[in-house]
């Protein structure tokens, strides 16, 4: 891991994108740049959604069969790719499961990753998630993955991969939609008051009509 320079944003979607459908769907994989390329822009189960071109995920491949985590499949009309993540990083299939989904939606917390990982590795109970998710951040060779501090209003810290390099996030904003002023309300009581007055003013009227 410390020969790997930072990976893009694209780069780590189109490796998370080829392990998710090795995974998912055996008989396409190894993907054609076409499914890779539809992969990588899918709306659903994808954080952020984007919008790659061919030439995106192709400048993207090639970076990362420079690093040897994808590879050219030989044969077929069609060109192929596949990655060898587990191989390069050196990792179990439950470790690669929890970096994909990391790559593919973005932090969540351990909870939220056991559920999205269903589909490429069935954890057991939330613990054992956490216990690959404290061996990827404590990794001799290089942590993969960090702990996030606890955002506010928030029961869990979430985690993010480090395939990438140092989560940049915009900070949260603590800001809540607040309560009309002091100054607000006595305006509003005011007002009523006014209206109140008036009311009166016109029972009173209508009555003293009446009783003429």
């Amino acid at each position: 891991m410390s020969n790997l320079p930072p990976l893009s944003l694209l780069e780590t979607r189109v490796l998370g994108v080829l392990v998710e459908k090795q995974r998912t769907v055996p008989d396409t994989y190894p993907l054609s740049l076409n499914a890779l390329v539809a992969g990588c822009n899918q709306k659903t189960s994808r954080d952020p959604v984007l919008e790659a071109t061919e030439a995106d995920v192709t400048a993207a491949i090639d970076t990362l069969r420079s690093h040897t985590l994808v590879m050219e499949s030989s044969g077929g009309r069609v060109v192929r790719y596949a990655h060898n993540m587990d191989r390069v990083l050196g990792l179990p299939s439950q470790a690669v499961a929890l970096l994909t989904v990391l790559m593919l939606r973005g932090p969540q917390t351990a909870g939220e990753l056991r559920l999205n990982c269903d589909r490429l590795h069935k954890f057991a109970d939330i613990s054992t998630v956490e216990a690959f998710l404290q061996e990827l951040a404590e990794r001799s060779t290089g942590a993969l993955v960090v702990e996030l501090s606890r955002q506010p209003g928030a029961r869990e810290n979430r985690w993010a991969h480090l395939l990438s390099g140092e989560p940049k996030f915009e900070a949260v904003s603590n800001t809540v939609t607040s309560l009309p002023s002091q100054i607000a309300l006595e305006s509003r009581v005011t007002a009523l008051e006014t209206e109140l007055a008036a009311l009166r003013a016109t029972v009173a009227n209508l009555q003293a009509a009446l009783g003429d």
